[in-house]
């Protein structure tokens, strides 16, 4: 018996990986987040698999069924949006998992933040504008540990992935007005890849207001950084003629 922890993808059941269809597919108990992870997901389930909703669950209520399954040797399918590595909830019902000796297995999913930037059409790191990327949240009944507050990293001035902040936009500007500076873009994606997705471009300076006026508060991404509007970026060496790597000699090495 093994507990699948799958990453059922931003929204778009076709964005599931073909491993994680085929256990859901397959396996006799499908738990999954049922305010998140779309039903076109879960309707892949066997007939007669035992498929049931966490979202109104508590952890002790999810390690109960984990217990059921293991005492008829069934493997469960908990699937969770996005990818469970990134803000899944899933840490604790690992360590319980590891406690009670029950086997599990996770599998990757397409995390919201990737998404996001796909249906801009934007890739998040650009040559000598930003290598980095930061994928954080704001401080809100989750405390934020020493030196991981926004105003802290922002410092940095690298591209920012934020989750599970869009009820919070008018914290997150201010925190990061005084390193991005208002006129910095940002670009907020609610449920990307979704039918109903929706899409806001601002700045600093007005995102706060945009956010407000489409109503968004939640299952939304927060993307800040120039990466999102620059033109004036240096080529990667990568396809540059004049760059000798494994798989090419450049011009630069010609000899």
């Amino acid at each position: 018996m093994k507990v699948y922890i799958i990453g059922a993808g931003p929204g778009d059941p076709k964005l599931i990986t073909v491993r994680g269809a085929e256990l859901v597919e397959q396996c006799p108990v499908v738990l999954y987040t049922g305010s998140l992870v779309p039903q076109a997901v879960i309707a892949r389930a066997r007939p007669g698999a035992r498929v049931l909703d966490s979202s109104s669950m508590t952890l002790d209520q999810i390690i109960d069924i984990f217990k059921e399954a293991q005492a008829a040797d069934h493997d469960v399918a908990r699937v969770h949006t996005g990818d469970p590595s990134i803000f899944g909830s899933t840490a604790e019902q690992i360590r319980r998992l590891q406690e009670l000796g029950i086997d599990y297995e996770i599998i990757p999913g397409v995390s919201s933040f990737t998404a996001a930037a796909a249906v801009l059409g934007k890739e998040l790191t650009l040559p000598e504008l930003s290598q980095t990327v930061i994928v954080t949240r704001a401080e809100g009944r989750t405390l934020m540990p020493e030196g991981e507050k926004l105003e802290d990293l922002a410092r940095h001035r690298a591209t920012l992935a934020l989750f599970l902040s869009a009820g919070l936009i008018r914290d997150v500007v201010e925190r990061l007005l005084p390193s991005y500076g208002p006129d910095c873009p940002v670009a907020v994606v609610q449920k990307a890849t979704w039918p109903d997705q929706k899409i806001v471009r601002g700045t600093l300076a007005d995102i706060g207001d945009k956010v407000r006026a489409e109503r968004i508060n939640a299952t939304a991404m927060i993307l800040v950084g120039e990466v999102l509007e620059a033109k004036d970026f240096a080529n990667s060496r990568l396809y540059d003629p004049t760059f000798t790597h494994r798989f090419r000699r450049g011009t630069d090495n010609a000899s």
